[in-house]
């Protein structure tokens, strides 16, 4: 049977899940905010709380969670000893509802910039002062055939999601980061083997993490290794390995494969308009200024050494400090 990743936590389930935002897409008033946030995630929902704070008339469109709704197991957000990604999602939506603020269920589909900025939607135009972009990133993929045939069929990219369709089987997961050690480890709590793949002799992920993954009798690290193919008709039934060392090739039996081989910047709305760094990241600073006034970047889309939770809260917050700056020259 081909799995559905979508059966558990997609898109539509996030969004009928929380509390007071349509599942379908909000009717957008065409009249003038101070801010519009465009991204629902953490930097988004810091931003509308600081601007709720400020008696900002502002606006997020809000079109899912973004990468924490994904993630198994946060352990390192101050005063939480460990939660889930999609319930501190939950939490911060709703801290931001008490606070006043205004979440449409809404994609941005084009920005442009005037006397006033414009934020085309299916429901409608919104128009603003100002902009907080806070639209995050998304996984990058292996580039291989293979991987995307197979898609929903053993190949994912969310072990949150699809995690409970392998339950006492075999998974790999590929990747060098927080990310895949992360999902290891949560998978090793439900799989019955665990084969963490990673192109380098180390890893990127923090020691503590790997430490973990150390640990777990159930996981076994393959190094200096690539995938070359997913090996399967309907479904996943294997890997093509390669060692980047010596070059032998070799295959291994898997039920599943998670992919967790870092981010791309979901700033194709921006494209052309501000500043972005080779990679597609909007350049702005610790002041989350891009290089164009009355715009400002939060968050994972930006240009910054450090991609945390913990972070897209802080831009979130030193943006609108930012925007209030600029709306007080206008």
């Amino acid at each position: 049977m081909k799995l559905n990743r979508r059966q558990l936590i997609g898109g539509a389930a996030v969004m009928a899940a929380m509390p007071g935002i349509p599942s379908a897409f909000a009717a957008v008033k065409e009249e003038t905010r101070d801010l519009v946030i465009v991204g629902g995630g953490p930097a988004g929902l810091s931003a509308a709380l600081y601007a709720s704070r400020a008696r900002l008339r502002a606006a997020v469109l809000h079109d899912g969670g973004g990468q924490v709704t994904s993630t198994p197991e946060i352990e390192n957000y101050l005063g939480i000893d460990s939660i889930d990604g999609f319930e501190l999602d939950r939490l911060f939506t709703e801290h931001a509802k008490r606070m006043g603020a205004e979440l449409l269920t809404a994609r941005a589909e084009k920005l442009t910039a005037g006397d006033v900025f414009a934020v085309e939607t299916r429901g409608g135009v919104l128009r603003a002062r100002a902009v907080v972009l806070a639209m995050g990133a998304t996984h990058r993929e292996l580039g291989l055939e293979s991987e995307k045939r197979l898609f929903g069929a053993g190949v994912s990219y969310c072990a949150t999601c699809d995690g409970a369709f392998f339950r006492n089987k075999t998974v790999a997961v590929v990747g060098g980061g927080d990310t895949a050690v992360s999902d290891a480890l949560y998978m090793s709590k439900l799989a019955a083997k665990v084969y963490l793949i990673h192109r380098r002799d180390e890893f990127r992920a923090s020691k503590f993490l790997v430490e973990r993954a150390q640990a777990r009798e159930n996981i076994r690290f393959i190094l200096s290794t690539v995938v070359e193919e997913v090996l399967g008709e309907d479904r996943v039934q294997g890997l093509r390995l390669r060692n980047v060392s010596n070059g032998n090739v070799g295959t291994l039996e898997t039920d599943g494969l998670f992919v967790a081989v870092g981010i791309r910047p979901n700033s194709e709305l921006v494209r052309g308009l501000v500043a972005l760094d080779e990679g597609g990241f909007v350049v702005a600073g610790e002041d989350c200024k891009t290089s164009l006034p009355g715009i400002f970047a939060a968050g994972d889309l930006r240009t910054k050494p450090l991609r945390q939770i913990v972070c897209a809260v802080s831009d979130g917050a030193v943006a609108v400090e930012s925007a209030l700056e600029y709306l007080e020259t206008r």
